[in-house]
């Protein structure tokens, strides 16, 4: 199985001065489910190179054994370095496409055509995509064949206003990923705030934050081995 991992380029937390990016645990508890799965993995990016690393997700508070486990991993950091660029992939070439939040996807991958016609083309493939924390918010330009939104009338969960609030960005974001997914037709839903919580409709799988990467990427595996 040949698994898609998608990370932001974009680094600028809105005009707080602040870096953002990508966030460690959901790209490396994915990763490492997928690695012992045996699958192949490929790390896109808008730019490709080297995506930025939300500093805050490398902070001692933030971090788990996956992350420091990537961090001491030549090969991921290799990878990781040498993302390809978003524009040269195709849902063609994999089995499934995995998204990692941070708040840097907020503002580039949300906005990306190439992003949205990726995300249809695994969709329209009948392949799987998975989506955690803030990535879910990446959805809301992504249509169906028929020009409707992705997640109308879907079961879709991400994260929450109450958490944006905890963490003191609402007003930084450019958009609250609970609400654009209920004003897309989204069926939103949530669990307790940071705990593991995902959802299911269909192809597309949905975490809430952090916490919830390493459950989505189960599910995933889960579903490719049912459908080998």
């Amino acid at each position: 199985m040949k698994i898609l991992i998608v990370l932001t380029s974009h680094d600028q937390l809105g005009d707080t001065g602040r870096k953002t990016g990508f966030w460690l645990e959901e790209l490396a508890a994915p990763y490492y489910v997928f690695k012992e799965a045996g699958y192949v993995i490929t790390l896109a990016s808008p730019k490709g190179g080297l995506p930025p690393l939300d500093p805050k997700s490398n902070e001692p508070d933030f971090q788990t054994d996956e992350t420091r486990r990537f961090e001491a991993d030549a090969e991921a950091n290799e990878a990781l370095a040498n993302t390809v660029k978003l524009v040269e992939v195709s849902a063609d070439d994999f089995d499934a496409v995995f998204y990692p939040g941070g708040h840097g996807p907020l503002w580039d991958l949300a906005e990306s055509k190439d992003s949205s016609n990726l995300i249809e083309g695994f969709i329209a493939a009948n392949k799987l995509a998975a989506l955690v924390c803030h990535a879910p918010g990446v959805l809301r330009h992504v249509k169906t064949p028929q020009g409707r939104p992705l997640v109308e009338g879907k079961k879709v969960a991400g994260f929450t206003n109450t958490e944006e609030a905890a963490v003191g960005l609402t007003k930084v974001v450019p958009f609250l990923v609970e609400d654009e997914l209920k004003a897309k037709g989204g069926i939103y839903s949530k669990g307790p705030d940071w705990g593991s919580y995902i959802v299911q409709d269909g192809l597309l799988i949905t975490g809430q934050n952090p916490g919830s990467s390493t459950a989505a990427a189960q599910r995933l595996v889960e579903q490719l081995k049912a459908s080998a």
